[in-house]
């Protein structure tokens, strides 16, 4: 009989999931017309996920509209790949006169007439509330951002419900 108990032991029905869905927390700030400011926040939030290792932690998407239009403005997540010592003693040989006359690879500039918005997602697991609640408090306060009409929305607020589809439909 004890090999029957266990059997019916292991024949239970499943449970809940013990993972819970992350709450988020959106930040949004309005650069106005201003693209190098927009443009020196997306370079600081870059060192920032490289520094901090804040990959999957830390998403933004730019929003750019102008004349009532919106046109999602390309995001260079990752960084063009190492190239190896071999290949760069090549490539030196190979493209010596073009590396002086090309400049670094930049986002395309919009037109000035152009409305900047950030939608920063801060994505931290329910055991990183220190980090997040820091990581909060810290970026509005920074340069680029302070500026910028910062404003937190968490999942009780009003808006957030709004933010998070606009953020989604960002891609």
């Amino acid at each position: 009989m004890s090999s029957f108990q266990c059997h019916s032991i292991l024949t239970l029905g499943a449970h809940k999931s013990q993972t819970q869905r992350m709450a988020h927390i959106y930040m949004q700030f309005d650069f106005g017309k201003d693209e190098e400011k927009a443009q020196a926040a997306r370079h600081k939030l870059e060192t920032w996920k490289q520094a901090f290792r804040l990959d999957k932690k830390l998403l933004y998407k730019f929003e750019r509209t102008s004349d009532g239009a919106s046109a999602v403005a390309p995001v260079a997540d990752k960084p063009a790949p190492a190239k190896t010592e071999k290949s760069r003693g090549k490539d030196k040989l190979k493209t010596k006169g073009k590396a002086k006359e090309e400049p670094a690879a930049a986002p395309a500039e919009p037109s000035s007439n152009e409305q900047v918005k950030l939608l920063l997602r801060l994505a931290f697991s329910s055991h990183e509330k220190l980090s997040e609640q820091r990581w909060v408090q810290r970026i509005p306060v920074e340069e680029p951002f302070q500026a910028a009409s910062p404003l937190v929305l968490k999942p009780g607020d009003a808006r957030f419900a709004g933010v998070e589809k606009q953020f989604d439909e960002l891609d």
